[in-house]
């Protein structure tokens, strides 16, 4: 396999994240994002691209002055056991140490992957109940994620809920 780059998504990508996170939706292994909200959020992703294709991103989106979400980490099939998605992390974890994050939030089905990264199960009380209060405000449905609220628990089930504490 050719070698890989890591790098901050940019608009002209959004169609090509789109396809990559259409089959783990259409497998209901992650949740579907419309386009125009990928658009909207492609400042907070970064792409994998080998030989001028995308095959694996990620997005990271601050919650809260502490605490910062992975979210859509995915890597194409063939390129996984490659250090891709391991790459793609350690990316995402050195943006949220520089927005001056301290933590790192994941809902996920994989577990031993984010344990080798330093990510822990955790319960559902992360935040105290004043920051609580605050997020049930958000229209975000990861932070209702988050939040464990009822309402996302179809969502949810079978993931496990993960945070890692940032040097």
């Amino acid at each position: 396999m050719s070698d890989y780059l890591v790098r901050p998504a940019r608009a002209a990508d959004v169609q090509g994240i789109y396809a990559l996170l259409e089959p783990l939706v259409e497998r209901r292994i992650l949740l579907g994002k419309d386009i125009a909200v990928l658009y909207g959020a492609v400042q907070e992703f970064v792409v994998a691209e080998a030989d001028g294709r995308l095959i694996g991103c990620g997005a990271l989106h601050v919650m809260w002055e502490d605490l910062g979400e992975v979210r859509t980490l995915l890597v194409e099939e063939g390129w996984k056991h490659h250090g891709v998605g391991r790459a793609i992390v350690e990316r995402l974890e050195e943006h949220a140490v520089g927005l001056g994050l301290s933590r790192l939030f994941c809902l996920t089905f994989e577990v031993p992957f984010f344990q080798r990264r330093g990510f822990e199960p955790i319960g559902e009380q992360v935040v105290d109940p004043d920051v609580y209060t605050q997020l049930l405000r958000s229209g975000d449905e990861g932070v209702a994620e988050f939040l464990d609220l009822a309402h996302v628990k179809p969502n949810t089930l079978g993931n496990t809920r993960m945070l890692k504490h940032l040097v």
